[in-house]
This record gives C-alpha cells, structure tokens and sequence, in this order.
C-alpha cells in the first residue's frame, strides 16, 4: 500500500504502518508537550502506542482463527482510526466469518479482563471513559480504550467485526452479495450519523465517518467483483488489443509508444511470444529521468509478473495480482505464449458492464474453443 512503511513481520504476517499514523504519533506528542511539557508528551505519546499495540493483537484475534481455516494473512495495516488485517481470501462458510470477526472484539475483552485482574476489581474502572484525562492511570485508561474498541467493533454494519456477523448471519438465508450489500448499506447509514453528530459536537466522528462510509463502500465493490470473477473465464474478458515491446527496444522506443497510445503498460516479448517482464508508465519515466533513453527496456520491466491459463476461472487471476501484488496478470495460451492481459481497470469495466445489463449479457472474444460464460 503506498504512503505505508513495512515495521516487521510477526508469524509470517507483515506488519506495515501507514504515513498518517506517524503524524498522529507528533501530533500528540506535540499537543501533551505544549500543554504540560515533555513528561506528559512522553506518557501520551506511550499510552497511544500501547492502544495501536492492543489494536494489533485485536487484529492477531482475526489472524489466529482464519489460519485455523486455512486462510493466510499477509499483512496488518496500522492506520490512525485502528488497523485492518488482510486475508487472503474470503472465508467458505458463514459459520468461518462469524468465529474470525468475533475473535477481535473477544480479544479485546480478554485484555480488559487482565487489566481488571491487576487492578484488583473492576471498581478502580469507574473512570475509565475518559482516556483523554492523564490524571486517570494508565491501565485505567487502557482498560477503558478496549472496552471501546469492543463494543464499536460490534456495531452491526460494515467495516466493523459486527458487519461481519451481521452478513454471516444473513447468508444462511440470503446471497452472499445480497447480504454484503445489506451490511453495507447499514455501514454507509452510521457514517452519515457519525458525520453529522461530528459537526455537531466532535470534528474527530468526522474522520471515522469517512473512513466508515468509504470501507463500507469498498466491501460492498469487493463483493460484487468476487461475486463476477467466480463466474467469469479470463478469456473471456482479457485485453487482447494491446502493443508490446521487443527485449531488444529501449526506453526511447517505449516513450514514443505510450505517447501514441493510451497504453501504459507494455509487456516486453521474446522472439518465441513468451512474457518476459512489464514495462510500467511510471518504471519508464523512472529509466527516463535516472539512465537515459538508450536503455535496454529489460533493465527497467519487472520481471515477476503472474501467468495464467487462458481458462482459468478469472477468480484465480484476480487471487494472483492481490497475492503478488501484480498491476496486471498474464493470460497465457497452450505453448505459453502471451495471449491476452487482465487488470484492475478491466475488472471495473467488467462491474460497469454488469450494472448495466439485466444479467443475461454474454462476455467474451470466442477467440478459444471454450466454454462460454455468463454473468
């Protein structure tokens, strides 16, 4: 993701930390230094790390019952409003959904349930809400940010663990994407109330309200495009009107290229029609600027790009760009040859197409003795 820095990786997962969360990290030591000095800013700035740091194990909840399903986890994102785990792939079963959205908020109550422990009793929690105050202690406060982290979470509606259950709960009776698009449609509603209660009484509601409304929207797209891609072959919907660049062209020639086209990715070929690399808009205007416009096209392609069978469902395509974090995929024939290319601005077409059409329009170049697809 960009804008985002790799910190570490624990049990396989990488733990990455968006930009913005650095620049909360100065903003409140900044804001507790002007107001009581560099003491209080040190203790504010601990306490915010050690709220992101039970926000990581909320998000380890998660990872620990999905690998029990089988499902990996590259990455955590660490953001100002809290972190975001990616799966791999979406769980099979609505039983699997429920047991990984509920095991964050348990994790945070197993937390507030230690902090109570050492406290002696729950009586010491009384000010608990009130985080802000930094003459409640420490643990207190805490006890008290996971108490809150709990319960949001809970919030039946989308991006929160509870619209997780709400939608497993909902496919034992509806569609997957029916019922995703419910979970959603309640998450967009809370944003609307947040963003008014924000201008209202609390700029920062305003913030979560965006980001709310936005992940809500994002799950109910991702839905729809998995919802296609199990239905869909890549042949079917591949680019196969696309230039190509030759290993032997240099970075003059892939300029005078994307300047007569609209294209911004070029597949380097060999003489046999095997992909060798991609040649990126951004990749030549880096070799442009840095090594001139005699270089070889092979020093600035990357080479790692993903290949699939020109039958293969476009789910498997999809699976690929998200795991290698590819721009495009390779659709390649029986010999191996490039024969078409997918990528996230064909996806969208795709989408487009499908909301245009009442579900009964076919897609395809027949170009492949193949089974034909429909939505």
């Amino acid at each position: 993701m960009r804008w985002s820095i790799k910190i570490g990786t624990i049990a396989g997962t990488a733990i990455r930390v968006h930009m913005t969360f650095v620049v909360l990290l100065v903003w409140i030591w900044l804001a507790h230094y002007q107001i009581s000095g560099a003491r209080a800013a040190w203790e504010g700035l601990a306490f915010v790390v050690a709220v992101f740091g039970c926000v990581l194990l909320h998000e380890f909840g998660h990872i620990a019952v999905a690998r029990r399903f089988g499902i990996k986890t590259p990455q955590i994102m660490l953001l100002p409003i809290g972190g975001v785990a990616t799966l791999e792939r979406l769980p099979k079963e609505p039983r699997q959904e429920m047991l990984i959205a509920i095991a964050g908020p348990l994790v945070n109550l197993a937390i507030t349930a230690l902090i109570v422990a050492a406290l002696g009793g729950t009586g010491s929690l009384d000010q608990a809400f009130e985080p802000q105050d930094p003459r409640i202690g420490f643990l207190v406060r805490l006890a008290g940010v996971n108490i809150f982290l709990m319960l949001f979470n809970l919030i039946p509606a989308f991006p929160m663990d509870g619209g997780r259950v709400l939608r497993a709960v909902l496919c034992f009776w509806l569609p997957w994407v029916r019922a995703t698009q419910i979970a959603a449609a309640i998450g967009q509603g809370i944003a609307f109330a947040l963003g008014l209660f924000g201008l209202l009484y609390n700029p920062w509601l305003i913030v979560i309200a965006i980001f709310v409304y936005l992940a809500a929207t994002s799950e109910e797209r991702e839905a729809q495009i998995e919802d296609v891609a199990a239905h869909v072959c890549v042949s079917d919907v591949m680019i196969t009107e696309f230039e190509t660049l030759s290993r032997s062209a240099s970075i003059e020639e892939a300029v005078d290229r994307m300047l007569a086209t609209t294209q911004g990715d070029f597949p380097i070929v060999g003489s046999d029609g095997r992909l060798m690399g991609l040649l990126t808009r951004n990749s030549i205007i880096t070799a442009l600027k840095e090594q001139g416009p005699g270089t070889p096209v092979t020093q600035a392609m990357r080479s790692n790009i993903p290949e699939i069978d020109y039958r293969s469902p476009l789910k498997e395509g999809l699976r690929r760009m998200r795991e290698e974090d590819a721009p495009v995929v390779a659709v390649v024939d029986d010999a191996g040859s490039l024969s078409g290319l997918i990528n996230y601005e064909t996806i969208g077409e795709i989408l487009m197409v499908r909301s245009a059409t009442s579900g009964d329009f076919k897609l395809g170049h027949r170009r492949h003795d193949r089974r034909n697809y429909r939505f």
